[in-house]
């Protein structure tokens, strides 16, 4: 009998048995596609003749609102982790039955104001009511290009370098669950709190830091999305094919989330952190003073190593696993 799959990401060893090694392993492969699926690498690339040509896809399905205005920013995070900049994006958006206008003219002014804030235009896509879906589900492709031919993957860190953050820890998911579950948290926090945490949506966006990153010779970058922190630096790591020591004390959170997951129950570190970025760069200190000139939050919160995965905590150390599901699926359970 087949196994029931969870919710959430497909873990690890499925996604690549099932989903990645028959895609890598298929004998009719393109000469012009240079970046191919991995654990970890969210884009591909294609080489036109003249510039490479970036794309990536990803959907919303873990928030009932602000849906429209997230779809853009997540698949344009994935494209600025790149190293690349977005031109446009394809949609998706498929409507459970008895949605109203409202409810799809909420998602489709949220995709505009995003991509206003982005400078980018909506290519296209596919609007549906289905009684396939309980809840929206919004996917996006981004389409993006490089800056003179110059693609930076997820699997180009280096021992020896150093792990910066970007912002602060599990950024979207408490922008999710503010929004989600006000009237829960309205039990162990004040309205201010609330509205800051609503807040953090705006925030999502990490185009910025994958331009001055790049711009740096950051050799890795990574949003940080499903699996949080934990989860987006283990993935470099894995796609590197390297070790890694993280410093948990020196990840950057916002009071308002340790609140927001001690009321949910979740663990920050695993909670979904689109807006993000984990990069890996030699000389850290000078990446990070000069993200925070430019007014993005940063800090080095560990290191590239030769082998071996682990995660320092209070002076613990134990071994960093990929975790099978973000902690948002865990909410007030």
């Amino acid at each position: 009998m087949s196994k029931e799959l969870e919710t959430g990401k497909v873990p690890v060893d499925i996604l690549n048995r099932i989903v990645l090694d028959p895609i890598n392993n298929n004998k009719h492969k393109r000469k012009d596609v240079v970046i191919r699926p991995s654990t970890g690498e969210d884009c591909s690339a294609v080489d036109t003749e003249g510039e490479i040509c970036v794309l990536s896809t990803d959907p919303i399905t873990a928030s009932g609102s602000n849906a429209g205005y997230l779809v853009v920013h997540i698949n344009c995070n994935d494209a600025a982790s790149a190293g690349a900049e977005p031109i446009g994006i394809l949609l998706t958006a498929l409507l459970p039955e008895h949605s109203t206008e409202e409810d799809l003219s909420d998602i489709i002014n949220g995709v505009y104001k995003a991509a206003g804030e982005l400078g980018i235009e909506v290519l296209g896509g596919h609007t549906e009511i289905t009684a396939a879906v309980n809840k929206p589900v919004v996917s996006g492709t981004v389409v993006a290009k490089t800056k003179g031919r110059n693609f930076i993957s997820s699997s180009g860190a280096k021992a020896g370098q150093d792990i910066i953050m970007t912002k602060w820890a599990a950024i979207e998911g408490t922008s999710i669950i503010a929004n989600d579950y006000e009237d829960r948290l309205a039990e162990t926090m004040d309205k201010a709190e609330i509205a800051e945490a609503k807040k953090l949506a705006e925030m999502i966006s990490v185009v910025k830091e994958g331009r001055i990153a790049a711009d740096f010779g950051a050799t890795a970058m990574h949003d940080a999305t499903e699996g949080g922190i934990f989860g987006a630096v283990w993935e470099v790591a894995e796609c590197s094919g390297t070790g890694l020591e993280l410093y948990a004390d020196k990840i950057p959170v916002l009071e308002c989330t340790r609140k927001i997951c001690n009321a949910a129950g979740v663990n920050l570190y695993r909670l979904i952190s689109s807006g993000t970025m984990i990069i890996t760069a030699f000389d850290g200190e000078k990446l990070v003073a000069q993200l925070k000139e430019s007014g993005v939050n940063a800090a080095i919160i560990g290191k590239i190593t030769d082998g071996g995965r682990y995660v320092i905590a209070g002076g613990e150390r134990k071994e960093l696993v990929p975790q099978e599901k973000d902690e948002i699926y865990n909410v007030f359970k």
